[in-house]
């Protein structure tokens, strides 16, 4: 099991329908077929400055793969970003203890960059901040 985590924290102008709406955005996305459970809401460490977290369960690689490019999360991404002040990706777990697991993972997020230089370039300036 992969359990992809992300901490965020909204824009000081994103209204509490923004606020809303990408909170249900992240649930669509977390319902997708190749995840096996989810839990979108508070984060209830607020350190770094972030106030809410994403996290989902992947079973395997393969579905990782699935998840990354399912058009239910490429559709989301677009909705999301553009309310969020910061991101942090992670940290990630997993009970699989393949050596280059980590790696693979990178690997998969290199070529969804390569794929869609538009989202990474979306994304980007949130991980910076």
């Amino acid at each position: 099991m992969i359990v992809h985590m992300l901490r965020f924290s909204f824009k000081e102008t994103a209204t509490e329908e923004d606020r809303e709406h990408v909170l249900a955005v992240m649930r669509r996305t977390a319902s997708v077929e190749s995840v096996s459970f989810s839990t979108v809401g508070q984060s209830l460490d607020e350190s770094g400055g972030f106030t809410h977290a994403y996290c989902v369960g992947i079973a395997d690689m393969e579905a990782l793969r699935r998840y990354m490019h399912d058009p239910v999360h490429l559709a989301g991404d677009p909705e999301i970003i553009p309310h969020l002040a910061k991101l942090a990706i992670g940290p990630d777990v997993s009970d699989d203890m393949t050596p280059t697991l980590a790696a693979d993972i990178l690997a998969l997020h290199e070529e969804k960059v390569a794929l869609y230089p538009e989202w990474a370039a979306d994304l980007t300036p949130l991980l910076a901040a």
